[in-house]
């Protein structure tokens, strides 16, 4: 789509180098990078590269077909994230500011072959990490009851559980899973168990498999969900695997909602077996009326993870670091698929 509107567009380019014979000088090739920050509030970006600001609103900053390197506006929803996906027909790396890519996986196929996708890998584990530990904690010490009780004026005194002692299990280790355990450390927890897709051995111990969470499960008093959203985790966390977890076990999902089956949560916290925390839910955002919000031992923050102030100096540094790699012709991070 042509843009209607110029001023949506930021062009830094290199100086022109100066001329040193008299054959003229093979003109240099530009690349539209469609960033989804005014280049301006980005320091070091490399020259050499033509900006275009796009923040998923309004039309298009130039044409899709000129766009070289495409920073996925970040909160977008998946429609505006992939509408340029169609147009972008020289298009050479997509970048997500988000650390999950299910929200542009599905549309991947309207972008010619070769792309490279990269995730954001480096930007949320400190927020992500630090609002699991904010949930756990919260949680388990029954702050949403005080601040309840302080709306009414009540003094809720009593004894309430502590995460000293408890067993942990992080279900989904990468970077995010691990900086958890990182801000667990100095909790004297019990036991930290750790599951990913493939089994390895880490500095802190073991990471298990997801064939290993039947035997894991009923030994887990926090069971904290990390893990992206993939055909073998959609609904992963569903009646059999609630089941399993001991009772008074408290679920914390910083994954994504669909790796829980709502209805079989549902079933577990009306009952008061379970106690849960979530920052992400299916639906999302959750509808007024849904039963999520009122049941009981359930905590709902609205999908807050990745979206503290530690996000943007992040971001910023990462595409810094990807565009000058693009730049020098030098492989890019964080490459999680090519498109073929």
């Amino acid at each position: 789509m042509t843009p209607t509107n110029s001023t949506t567009t930021t062009t830094t380019t290199a100086p022109a180098a100066r001329a040193t014979t008299t054959t003229p000088a093979a003109p240099t090739r530009l690349h539209d990078v469609w960033l989804p920050y005014p280049a301006e509030e980005i320091e070091g970006l490399p020259d050499g590269l033509v900006y275009r600001f796009w923040d998923g609103t309004g039309d298009f900053p130039a044409d899709p077909a000129d766009c070289a390197f495409y920073v996925v506006p970040y909160m977008s929803d998946a429609g505006t994230a992939t509408r340029p996906f169609a147009a972008m027909t020289r298009v050479r790396a997509v970048q997500t500011l988000t650390a999950g890519i299910d929200h542009v996986e599905p549309s991947l196929g309207a972008l010619p072959p070769g792309v490279r996708l990269c995730n954001a890998k480096g930007v949320h584990e400190t927020s992500t990490a630090e609002l699991a530990l904010t949930l756990i904690l919260a949680s388990l010490r029954g702050i949403p009851g005080f601040v309840r009780g302080q709306d009414r004026e009540e003094w809720r005194a009593g004894f309430y559980p502590a995460l000293a002692d408890k067993s942990v299990l992080i279900v989904g280790y990468g970077a995010i899973g691990a900086a958890i355990e990182d801000r667990l450390a100095p909790f004297e927890c019990a036991r930290v168990a750790r599951v990913a897709r493939s089994a390895r051995t880490t500095e802190r111990g073991p990471v298990h498999t997801l064939d290993d969470l039947p035997a894991l499960l009923p030994e887990s008093d926090v069971v904290v969900l990390a893990t992206p959203l993939t055909p073998s985790t959609q609904g992963l966390v569903d009646a059999e695997f609630l089941a399993a977890m001991p009772d008074g076990a408290l679920l914390v999902n910083v994954a994504r909602g669909g790796v829980v089956d709502t209805g079989a949560l549902l079933a577990e916290l009306e009952s008061g077996r379970l106690r849960a925390t979530l920052d992400v839910t299916d639906p999302e955002p959750l509808p007024a009326g849904h039963p999520l919000w009122h049941a009981p031992h359930v905590l709902v923050s609205p999908h807050v993870g990745g979206t503290s102030s530690a996000f943007l100096p992040r971001a910023k540094r990462l595409l810094t670091t990807q565009l000058s790699r693009f730049a020098a012709g030098e492989p890019l991070r964080n490459v999680v698929h090519t498109t073929g």
